[in-house]
């Protein structure tokens, strides 16, 4: 939701810009850290008064920041020290999209903001208000409401608060692409990927220019998932490997790269070094238990697969968006299917078990041989041909195993039900199998052709005996039709209530 009043608010007169807007007169542009500072945070105060707001919500926090602005160097801690408690690997809890801050906390960050100390966030209230700080000294407090008194106050510290549309550090999503949810259904395909040997390392973005590293192994995962930080962004790798060595002589002759090892304490560390710095991450890598190397350009640096924790209710909240990789692009594929759809096709290969390979857009279905045809006995080259475009409903979708299943016969009209409409027919049909307790009669002409069972007990009383000595496969046999049930695939046929009089077919 666009804020209907949004304000850009400075200490520098608008009479002083020039034809471009760009401020041209005499005001320093770095923070004072005494009135002039105080005066911003009071007019934060003063529009979150008025907008009756005393809770900020932390969106999309950076640190230490892609969007540093540069006037003053980081500050140890990068100025969240005593906001939040200090977590693990010097990570600050708390700090994380979606955390709940009071108003004081949240003016507090627009100080640390306002001196570049390295932290940074967009502070808003969903639909209501939010404060934005940008290059030299900028804020800009969007609210649903006019705030008049807040303006009245704001321009009374010597502040210039100016009418803007939208706020240049606003977001806009796009709600077209699916983000993978780190659901129940992501961590069980992390399980099935480490359990398979594909996956042995998560990376954990608990804010952006920050992570956390996590070794993935049977034992761990749960526990690993259970300690991410909210709406943390989150990709999967392959395992470290335990031939270190290996590891760093595959370093590349230049380029920026990152090392991550986990040393003798079970600790994962990494760090990013380029050509220069090859030999001190060669040294910080010596006598690690495993290791791997990570290109650092994203062209290259692919990830099996990424997702973003979701809230307590399952709803991915968080703005900020994966870069997909081939497994996400197919996980949103098969998001996409629904069981009972139809969907097109190309055959690509006959297996010699029976298992009939289709594309279906990049992704390979199959079909069980029981679902080519509603004959039965049809083998697959009977029915389809490598290369033939085919249209078949989808049966199953099955995201973790990435498996599809589709049926060719479900489009397809089931014969039998034509014979439901000939019960007490009577026919001529071939024996094709003897057995201990009756015998099996095709009432079809084709090979493939449906058979049904003439029971011992329906047998004429002068074949009781030739059902298992006389009786040859291949002999005619009339019969009627007794019954036929679809859904169990049975047809009961009677030799004895078929009398002595034989009628075509």
């Amino acid at each position: 939701m666009r804020l209907p009043y949004v304000y850009r608010v400075t200490g520098y007169d608008p009479a002083d810009r020039d034809e471009y807007g760009h401020y041209a007169g005499t005001e320093d542009t770095v923070g004072d850290h005494g009135e002039i500072e105080a005066a911003r945070l009071r007019a934060v105060e003063a529009f979150a008064g008025e907008t009756g707001v005393a809770h900020l919500t932390v969106r999309e926090p950076q640190v230490p920041s892609l969007a540093h602005f540069g006037a003053e160097p980081p500050v140890d801690g990068f100025g969240l020290d005593g906001l939040f408690p200090v977590g693990p690997a010097g990570s600050h809890d708390g700090f994380h999209d979606g955390a709940k801050v009071p108003l004081e906390v949240g003016l507090e960050l627009v100080r640390a903001m306002l001196r570049d100390n390295g932290a940074w966030c967009r502070l808003e209230v969903e639909g209501t208000f939010a404060v934005h700080v940008g290059w030299d000294q900028y804020l800009y407090i969007g609210s649903v409401r006019p705030c008049e008194e807040a303006l009245a106050r704001t321009r009374a510290l010597g502040l210039f608060p100016e009418r803007l549309d939208s706020s240049p550090y606003g977001t806009e999503t796009d709600d077209t692409k699916v983000q993978r949810p780190g659901d129940d259904e992501f961590w069980a395909g992390v399980h099935r990927s480490v359990d398979t040997c594909r996956a042995g390392l998560l990376e954990e973005m608990y804010v952006e220019g920050a992570a956390r590293w996590h070794r993935l192994t049977r034992d761990t995962v749960d526990t690993v998932r259970a300690g991410l930080a909210p709406r943390a962004r989150l990709a999967v790798w392959p395992g470290l490997s335990c031939d270190v060595d290996a590891v760093i002589g595959s370093l590349p002759a230049e380029g920026l790269v990152e090392g991550v090892w986990q040393d003798g304490d079970g600790r994962i560390h990494s760090a990013v070094a380029d050509e220069d710095a090859f030999s001190e991450l060669v040294a910080r890598m010596s006598g690690a238990e495993a290791a791997a190397l990570l290109s650092m350009y994203a062209d290259e640096r692919v990830p099996l697969f990424t997702a973003v924790m979701p809230d307590d209710d399952g709803v991915v909240r968080a703005r900020w968006r994966t870069d997909p990789t081939p497994g996400d692009r197919t996980w949103a594929f098969l998001k996409s299917l629904r069981p009972g759809g139809i969907i097109t096709g190309t055959v690509t290969e006959i297996a010699d078990f029976g298992v009939t390979f289709v594309d279906i857009g990049g992704f390979t279905a199959m079909i069980n041989a029981p679902e080519l045809s509603w004959r039965p006995g049809a083998h697959p080259s009977d029915v389809v041909s490598v290369g033939q475009e085919i249209d078949a409903e989808i049966l199953g979708v099955d995201p973790v195993r990435e498996h599809v299943v589709l049926s060719l016969k479900a489009l397809h009209e089931d014969p039998m039900l034509l014979l439901a409409g000939q019960i007490g027919r009577t026919v001529v049909g071939r024996v094709t199998r003897l057995v201990p307790f009756g015998v099996f009669v095709r009432i079809e002409e084709s090979e493939n052709g449906f058979e049904g069972l003439v029971h011992e007990s329906e047998l004429a009383d002068e074949h009781l005996e030739t059902a298992r000595s006389g009786l040859r496969v291949g002999d005619p046999l009339p019969v009627r039709i007794l019954d036929v049930d679809p859904v169990r695939r049975r047809i009961v046929l009677s030799h004895r209530q078929a009398g002595r009089k034989r009628q075509s077919r």
